[in-house]
């Protein structure tokens, strides 16, 4: 699916470390870099809800739709995990 993630603009808009941000959310470090980076399968609505009020933003500043290339490439794979879930989720 070709979902951007724009979680480093926004932290550089905000003047934000990624680990104030994971503090200020409730999520671990490693789990919003798995968001940030793309890698995530999928978000719960809680986390995307509690990262745009703590970087005062709607949900379309920190995700958009990208059409694939030519050769069906949207970005990297990863992990199979639900960010914001807990261990074992």
């Amino acid at each position: 699916m070709p979902i951007v993630v724009d979680i480093d603009v926004m932290l550089a808009r905000r003047k934000m470390s990624v680990g104030e941000l994971a503090d200020r959310v409730g999520i671990t470090p490693a789990n919003l870099a798995v968001l940030k980076n793309g890698r995530a399968k999928a978000v719960r609505f809680s986390t995307l809800a509690a990262l745009c009020e703590v970087l005062t933003c709607q949900p379309g500043d920190l995700l958009r739709w990208e059409a694939e290339d030519a050769e069906g490439v949207v970005g990297a794979g990863g992990a199979d995990e639900t960010v914001g879930a807990a261990p074992g989720e």
